[in-house]
Formats: C-alpha cells, sequence, structure tokens
C-alpha cells in the first residue's frame, strides 16, 4: 500500500511560481511512474504531467514551457514546478503513482488545491 500526500496548496499571485511536492509512504516510489492531475472548478481531471520510473517526461500543452516534473526517489517524493502561473492554473492538484506488471497497482493523493489571483 502506497499513502501519497501533496502540500504546497494555497493563493498564488498570476506570474509567479509554486512547487508542489508529493512525498509518499509505506513504498519505494522507484518503480512507479508518476503523474500530476488537476481538476478545475466545473471541470474533468486532466493530467498535467507524466514520469516514468526511468525519468521520461511528458506534459499537457497548457503546462508545456512551465511546469516541470522530478523525482527524487531518495527522498520519495515527486515534484511539480510551475511557473508563469495565470488563473486557469486554479484547480485540485493531485499526485498519482502507477506501478505497470504482474502486480499493477495504482494510488492518488488526496489533492492540494490553490487559487491563482489576477
Amino acid at each position: 500500500q502506497v499513502h501519497l500526500v501533496e502540500s504546497g496548496g494555497g493563493l498564488v499571485q498570476a506570474g509567479g511560481s509554486l512547487r508542489l511536492p508529493c512525498t509518499a509512504s509505506g513504498s519505494a516510489l522507484r518503480n512507479y511512474a508518476m503523474a500530476w492531475y488537476r481538476q478545475a472548478p466545473g471541470k474533468q481531471r486532466e493530467a498535467v504531467a507524466i514520469i516514468t520510473s526511468g525519468g521520461s517526461t511528458n506534459y499537457a500543452d497548457s503546462g508545456k514551457s512551465r511546469f516541470t516534473i522530478s523525482r527524487d526517489n531518495a527522498k520519495n517524493t515527486v515534484y511539480l514546478q510551475m511557473n508563469s502561473m495565470n488563473p486557469e492554473d486554479t484547480a485540485i492538484y493531485s499526485c498519482y503513482a502507477r506501478l505497470c506488471g504482474l502486480n499493477a497497482r495504482e494510488y492518488w493523493g488526496q489533492g492540494t488545491q490553490f487559487t491563482v489571483s489576477s
């Protein structure tokens, strides 16, 4: 069982930056693909950024050139660095972990919310 905990929510001004950490307990994350999702008010949840166990990354168009996902396996933590933020980034951000293979499993964090003020 993996327990994911996000932090770093709150209020951010437009144009500012924010780094969200997601820390896991219960199991090492090094073999998991990790992702950040977000759900804005009145909208469906969408993937924001993905990082594989090998470190390859991919981003949604909304975050390309502004967001960076990274992982520190020694700290069992995944980060989402967000720059040049705008009010459209206001959402609940959730961390996701997926282990592929015969013992496939997936886990979600509880989410952290922040608002980007204009």
